[in-house]
């Protein structure tokens, strides 16, 4: 009998005896890294001053409020993840955290998140963070994960509302500058997850999950993530062509559709699996890097012009 199974039918589960490492596991870091790069750039490009102490207060509340997320996720998920290579290792399959300690543990941080940025920043910006974690927790976890395989493409919202909460705790209004964020982060996340479920397919038929390759096929998957990366160049190049940004960040936002859009073609054409399984790779790779390039162009450019106003009112 698995540890997820004996937790399941203990009526007095254990205490466990988790270490630091694994409650920062719970938080999935990898993906709150991200999340806090993409909020900082939706806090830089708000208009007005924002004192530095409540700037780090907003960033460490979407921070946590992100971690709390994952580690509901987790708890909702454990029996998915023992099911798959990728995911066994996590604390709570491996016994290390149980299932009621990763859910307090995330609806603790969620409750401290939401409250902290509520009363310290605004509550435009506490009632935002909320609704980001009950999508994931709530819309996506629960509603859409294990029922559709449209999951990642509605769940992604969740994802793509850091730069907006971010701006709104500078401003406390949301305006097209954050949602045009959003909507980058939200058409790169179907090409960035189904390249990885192409490579990952077998692990989440095992596990049940009804991804787009393992439902649509992968051939659909190929044109679906081919579809979506050509859209997720036009809506990057947006904050250019709408005059928000400069030529140069309309350059570096072509140069690195391109590169998606040419790792995008080569899986749509690799049908072989070995050819296939190395395309796919490529692609979830690059695309995280495209994500962090692209926004640290806009990080860079909103510097820079803060400098130059700088520089011209000295």
């Amino acid at each position: 009998m698995s540890v997820l199974d004996q937790n399941a039918i203990d009526l007095h589960p254990r205490i466990s005896e988790a270490e630091v490492g694994d409650y920062l596991a719970l938080l999935k870091p990898r993906v709150m890294s991200l999340v806090i790069f993409t909020a900082l750039v939706g806090l830089a490009m708000a208009p007005g001053h924002f004192h530095p102490v409540l700037a780090i207060t907003s960033l460490l509340c979407i921070a946590v409020g992100a971690g709390a997320s994952g580690a509901l996720n987790m708890a909702l998920e454990a029996d998915i993840d023992a099911k798959m290579s990728r995911t066994a290792n996590r604390p709570i399959p491996r016994g290390r955290i149980t299932r009621p300690e990763a859910m307090a543990f995330g609806l603790t941080l969620s409750f401290f998140s939401v409250m902290t940025l509520g009363i310290l920043v605004n509550w435009i910006a506490g009632a935002l963070l909320a609704f980001t974690i009950f999508f994931y927790v709530v819309i996506y976890t629960i509603g859409l994960k294990r029922w559709t395989a449209q999951n990642i493409v509605i769940g992604g919202a969740a994802g793509a509302l850091p730069p907006v909460v971010a701006w709104a705790a500078v401003t406390g209004t949301v305006d097209v500058e954050p949602l045009l964020l959003f909507a980058i982060i939200f058409f790169w996340t179907p090409p960035h997850f189904w390249a990885l479920a192409l490579f990952r397919s077998d692990d989440y038929a095992r596990a049940g999950v009804p991804m787009l390759p393992n439902v649509a096929g992968p051939d659909a998957t190929r044109l679906q993530i081919l579809l979506y990366t050509i859209v997720l160049i036009a809506v990057a190049a947006a904050p250019w062509a709408l005059g928000y940004f400069d030529a140069v960040y309309g350059i570096v936002s072509l140069i690195l559709g391109a590169g998606m859009l040419v790792l995008a073609i080569n899986v749509y054409m690799r049908r072989e699996r070995s050819q296939s399984l190395r395309a796919t790779r490529k692609l979830f790779a690059f695309s995280i890097l495209y994500l962090f390039a692209l926004f640290a162009t806009l990080l860079v450019e909103v510097v820079f012009r803060a400098l130059v106003a700088m520089v011209g009112g000295a």
